[in-house]
Parts: C-alpha cells; sequence; structure tokens
C-alpha cells in the first residue's frame, strides 16, 4: 500500500513534531463487541458449568455482576494490547530501547531490552522514582515514543481506575476539592513561577503570530485581552472570575476596563498574591477582590453579575456535578450577561495513549480534574442548563505553544527546582510539560473557549454582534500589561 507523506509543519510559534512525532497510535474499540463478551460469556457460563446451570434469569444476571468486571478489564487489556495502530503513515525507526532511555532497575532491565518496548504507565512511575533517566532532552525523547513505549492498558491503570477515579468521580465532595486544590495550588508561588514565568497565568495562551515566536508573556496577554473582549466589558460591569488562579486576569480586567471584579480560588496563596497583584496594579478592595472560597459559596443573589469568566476551572468541579454549576452560572448571571467558559478536553475519537495520559494527569497533576470531557458534552452541558452558545475557539496547538515555553522555563529553573523540592518533583513536572506539550499538539487533548449568554426570547442577540469575536479580535482602547 502506497502512502501519502505526512507532511510536517515548520514554524517557530510551537514546538514542530519530527517525522516520528507524527505516528498514530492504537485505538481499537468496540463498544458493541465488549457489551456482547459482557452478556455473552455470562451466558455461556451459566449453561454449560455446572450447579449454576441449574439457575434462573437471577442465577444469569448474579454472573453478569460477577464477570462483567474482569471481561471488561480483560478486552480492554487485550485491544490496548494487539489493535493495530490507527494508520501505518509513519514508518517507526524500530531502535532498540537502551537508545532512548537508560534503565538502572535490574528488573525493569530484564524485563524491557532490546526491541521489548515499556509500557508507558510502567515507564513513567519508574522514571518518577529514579529507576530510569531519558538519554536526551526529555521532550525530543518523548517525541520518539511510539518507537520504545507502548500504549497498553496495565493493571496499576486499572487498579488507579477502580479504587481512585471513579469513586472521586462519584463523591467530588467539597472538602475533597479543597483538599485536592491547595494541596495542589497551595504548594508555592515560586514552584509556580518557574514555568508560569511573570504573569502567573495557567491557562493556555493564544498564539497570533506564526512568523516568530512570541514570548509567554505574549501569548497570555493575547488571551487576556481576547477574553476581555469576548465578554465585552464596560466600566459599569460586575464581573465574576470563577477559578481566578492568581488573580491575573481579575487585575487585568479591573485595570484596563475598570469594573468591578470578584475572582474566586479555593488556593491561599493564590487569594493573596491576586490581592496583592490588584493593589500593585492600582486597584482597591472596593472595586477588585479576590476572595478564598469554594465556587458553591460564591457571594451574590440571582442575577447579580453582568459578566462571568471561568478559565480552565470546571473540569475540576467534576462531571456529577456539572451540570448543577452551570446552573449556578446560569443563575448569577443577568438575563443579558455574557458568559466565557474555557475548559480543557480529551477527545471521542481517542487512541489508547489519550487515556493512558489521563489517567497520568489525573492521578499526578490535577487530581478531581475528571470533568475533561469532549467538546460535544460540554456543548449539551451547557445547553441543558439554559445558555446559548454564541462562539467556540478550539486552542488546543494554542496550549501546546504555552506548554512549550512553560516546559523551557521548568528545565531552566531545574536546579532551584530540586534544591527547594526534590528531584521527583522536578521529575513529574519536567515529564508533565513535555508530553503535554505534544498531546494538545496532536489532538489528543485539546482546550475548547465558548462564549455564552442565556438562552432567552427577551435577548437581545443583535447587541451582540459587536464582540462576535473569535481569537483574532481588535480593541480600540489602548491596553496594558500587568506585571
Amino acid at each position: 500500500m502506497t502512502f501519502t507523506p505526512v507532511r510536517r509543519t515548520e514554524t517557530p510559534a510551537i514546538k514542530n513534531a519530527p517525522h516520528v512525532g507524527l505516528a498514530e497510535g492504537n485505538g481499537s474499540f468496540n463498544n458493541l463487541h465488549l457489551a456482547a463478551l459482557v452478556l455473552g460469556v455470562p451466558w455461556v457460563v451459566k449453561r454449560f458449568i455446572p450447579i449454576v446451570n441449574r439457575g434462573g434469569l437471577k442465577t444469569y444476571v448474579f454472573m453478569v455482576l460477577l464477570l462483567g468486571v474482569p471481561i471488561t478489564v480483560g478486552y480492554w487489556t487485550v485491544m490496548s494490547m494487539y489493535g493495530p495502530r490507527k494508520n501505518q503513515k509513519v514508518s517507526l525507526p524500530g531502535k532498540d530501547i537502551e537508545e532512548y532511555i537508560t534503565i538502572k532497575d535490574p528488573e525493569l532491565k530484564a524485563k524491557y531490552h532490546g526491541k521489548e518496548k515499556i509500557p508507558m504507565q510502567v515507564f513513567h512511575d519508574a522514571y518518577f522514582e529514579g529507576k530510569i533517566d531519558f538519554k536526551d532532552d526529555v521532550l525530543e525523547i518523548m517525541e520518539q515514543r511510539h518507537d520504545w513505549a507502548k500504549m497498553v492498558m496495565t493493571p496499576e491503570l486499572f487498579k488507579y481506575v477502580f479504587m481512585n477515579l471513579i469513586p472521586e468521580v462519584i463523591v467530588h465532595s467539597q472538602s475533597q476539592d479543597e483538599e485536592q486544590v491547595r494541596d495542589h495550588y497551595d504548594r508555592g508561588d515560586d514552584f509556580y513561577s518557574w514555568f508560569l514565568g511573570p504573569r502567573m497565568i495557567y491557562t493556555s495562551g493564544v498564539v497570533t503570530d506564526l512568523t516568530r515566536e512570541e514570548t509567554l508573556e505574549e501569548l497570555q496577554d493575547n488571551k487576556l485581552k481576547i477574553v476581555c473582549e469576548k465578554l465585552d466589558l464596560k466600566p459599569e460591569d460586575r464581573l465574576l472570575d470563577v477559578g481566578c488562579g492568581w488573580g491575573t486576569l481579575s487585575a487585568y480586567a479591573h485595570k484596563n476596563y475598570g469594573c468591578d471584579v470578584t475572582g474566586i480560588t479555593l488556593g491561599k496563596n493564590q487569594t493573596k498574591f491576586g490581592n496583592d497583584r490588584i493593589k500593585n496594579n492600582g486597584g482597591t478592595p472596593d472595586k477588585a477582590r479576590i476572595l478564598c472560597m469554594d465556587y458553591r459559596e460564591i457571594p451574590g443573589g440571582t442575577g447579580h453579575y453582568s459578566k462571568i469568566v471561568s478559565l480552565e476551572m470546571a473540569e475540576h468541579v467534576g462531571i456529577r456535578r456539572y451540570g448543577a454549576f452551570m446552573r449556578q452560572m446560569y443563575d448569577l448571571l443577568e438575563d443579558d450577561g455574557v458568559f466565557v467558559l474555557q475548559v480543557a478536553g480529551i477527545r471521542p475519537h481517542w487512541q489508547y495513549e489519550d487515556l493512558i495520559w489521563g489517567l497520568f494527569m489525573n492521578k499526578y497533576v490535577f487530581p478531581g480534574a475528571d470533568a475533561s470531557c469532549s467538546l460535544g458534552w460540554v456543548v449539551n452541558q451547557v445547553e441543558a442548563a439554559g445558555f446559548e452558545v454564541k462562539n467556540i475557539d478550539v486552542l488546543g496547538v494554542h496550549y501546546s505553544a504555552t506548554i512549550w515555553r512553560w516546559y523551557k522555563n521548568w528545565v531552566s529553573n531545574k536546579e532551584r527546582v530540586v534544591e527547594k523540592y526534590g528531584e521527583r518533583w522536578y521529575r513529574i513536572w519536567v515529564f508533565f510539560l513535555a508530553y503535554s506539550t505534544i498531546i494538545s499538539r496532536q489532538g489528543s487533548a485539546s482546550v475548547f473557549q465558548l462564549t455564552l449568554h442565556k438562552n432567552l426570547n427577551a435577548y437581545h442577540r443583535i447587541n451582540g454582534v459587536p464582540n462576535h469575536a473569535s481569537i483574532h479580535v481588535t480593541s480600540e482602547k489602548e491596553l496594558s500589561s500587568v506585571e
């Protein structure tokens, strides 16, 4: 079979993939096949195994419940191991694993060597423990990952799904959110500054120029401007920033648009940092403030805010509470208000690599962020809550550009990180940032920016034409950065 060559990009705006980095993985899975196995195998067992073959419907149902989980685990395992790549347009070099990584653990070294690839989950866990090292730059070796790692479901991954992920999805209590968020974001502002830089923005920036490598600060300033213009902020607006992080957007909106701003975060460090940032940029508590509280406790009654923004916080709300969160935002927003929602998610036409990466992220980087779903799912949720979608921008490749800059910052600060937080934290984050640069570039995960308003007959949609903008926006005023 002859394939059309896979084209590469050559732009300084992003980390361009080498040819092998464009290889497709295995995405083989069929719900009908799985359903047939889950229902069919217990029927065969009940029919032919002594004792249970004497039972009726209740026995069959019991066998489905008893065998359903192991059958599912087995199916996922086999399909991840033996399913074909989506296509073979990119040939893999076929080098020995020793060309890419150094395995120091004797047991692992005896098991994975030569052409025997290592499961990605086994690899990253061992790497974090110092049992394996990269032979070159982490990002460059990760670009070659399909030549030395296999994307298979492992017992450890299934254990995490059943023992951690599923219970957290079901519960997702307020105390759980507080514990996870504060453990993550209150680690230390210096920890985050070593990759986020002076803006301290932990969400995707936006590329506007493909001809040069815009700085991280330029990408973030582009995003801040775009969001504020989509909101069509005016001095008389009351803006709610849900999951405001270190308060940079809140400070920016107040400084440049003169609106009243309330930022909400669970991070204690972020609250102090954000209020200091507002003060340092000319704001006062009576007009702009960051409050440390759970989103369930947001002050203000029905229709209290004329504009609402939430950038990559809704993932932490969780699947079970997503609808309630959206209805809460609906109630807090004025009937003629605007809501800009930015949320990350995994593609529905997934490959096993996407799932393995998502489980890594949930375990090591963003615990509790289980609502990282597809764009279609998000649209269904916001529409069910009563919103109308005005505009959607898909910013996955912009996230890749952003994270690539975070990665370079992190690597440049390795000595500081290791000295204060230890080698393990450095390794987890260098792997996370390197892999995320790739994952968001290739579409495994993306980020969606939605402009919403209430779907009411009385909403004057024509008045929203001037700010019906996408990422290429212009502003009539001169905007200044938040330092």
